[in-house]
């Protein structure tokens, strides 16, 4: 039975209520609650406990690109051209990192059977923006260059993000609907994403505690990516306050209600719609930011990767 939450008022699914009840038995402090290293500690274990296992692939493997790190999963015996998936982590710019959405990008090439590609970002407060958006914007063009390492000849991506991944996929699509040489991006999917850090929608005043990720937690998180009079409307910080230019690829767009980020996920959809793109947004009742790196608690947070790749595997035939 679904029962309501008594901190956001809204349902929780009973294939949810275990995690939270188990997060809110451990003292129910938010990320913002602990200090950077810490909570980035606290991140990868979570991440290890709740996600998905991790599927045996064909090849694995971790490369330099230039400041940053980024991971190959390859399902294929064999190489040949091929579509990819280009992958940015949640996290809030803060924390974060290749292991813990290992199992989840392990999936999505299992179930693609294509090529997946985890882009391993810089963080702040080390490295404040652009940092993110600048090895984003490296990645895509390294992914797409038939001479490096990886060694794939990629014909056209997806490009794949969840929280502040889902900004940085965001990002990279406008920008490359605008470019004068567009890369072949055929497609995004952003997994509850963070695309408007004026923080200006109604959900943030809804899911303020009981939750891992809060209002206050994303406060937290750009106080620590943005320096001091960034303007957070910018295009590259909030893509829901940019013009939306035509030309960007199918989207597919995943919102879940117990999540401050739930409106502007909403209106972004809505926004893309009205730029001309084709775009299916999906929204998850019952369920709270995280869903995806608890996806081997939750089995709903399972079957909705199992409908991301197969929207991936419809745009890449």
């Amino acid at each position: 039975m679904t029962k309501t939450d008594r901190f956001s008022g809204r349902p929780v699914a009973p294939d949810a209520a275990e995690v939270l009840q188990k997060f809110r038995a451990a003292g129910g402090r938010p990320f913002h609650s602990y200090p950077v290293k810490q909570v980035r500690e606290l991140y990868e274990s979570g991440c290890a406990a709740n996600g998905l296992s991790g599927d045996p692939l064909s090849s694995v493997t971790d490369h330099n690109v230039e400041e940053f790190r980024v991971r190959v999963y390859d399902p294929r015996s064999t190489g040949r051209s091929t579509p990819a998936v280009l992958f940015f982590h949640g996290g809030g710019w803060v924390m974060g990192s290749l292991s813990t959405h290992d199992g989840l990008c392990r999936r999505l090439a299992s179930l693609t059977n294509l090529p997946v590609i985890a882009v391993d970002y810089r963080l702040a407060p080390e490295h404040p923006y652009p940092a993110a958006i600048d090895d984003s914007r490296r990645a895509i063009h390294w992914l797409f260059d038939a001479g490096n390492e990886h060694g794939l000849d990629v014909t056209e991506a997806v490009l794949v993000g969840d929280s502040a991944g889902g900004q940085l996929a965001a990002v990279l699509a406008n920008e490359n609907a605008t470019a004068t040489d567009p890369l072949p991006v055929v497609g995004q999917v952003l997994l509850y994403p963070m695309v408007d850090l004026t923080m200006s929608s109604p959900s943030y005043n809804r899911v303020t505690d009981g939750f891992p990720l809060v209002a206050d937690t994303i406060a937290w998180f750009a106080g620590h990516y943005l320096p001091a009079g960034v303007d957070r409307s910018a295009p590259d910080i909030s893509p829901a306050m940019a013009q939306l230019p035509a030309g960007l690829p199918p989207t597919y767009v995943i919102t879940v209600d117990n999540d401050p980020l739930v409106d502007e996920g909403a209106n972004y959809a809505a926004a893309l719609a009205r730029a001309g793109t084709e775009v299916l947004y999906q929204h998850l009742p019952g369920y709270a930011h995280g869903l995806f790196t608890s996806a081997g608690r939750i089995p709903r947070g399972e079957q909705t990767v199992d409908q991301v790749a197969a929207f991936i595997r419809d745009r890449t035939i």
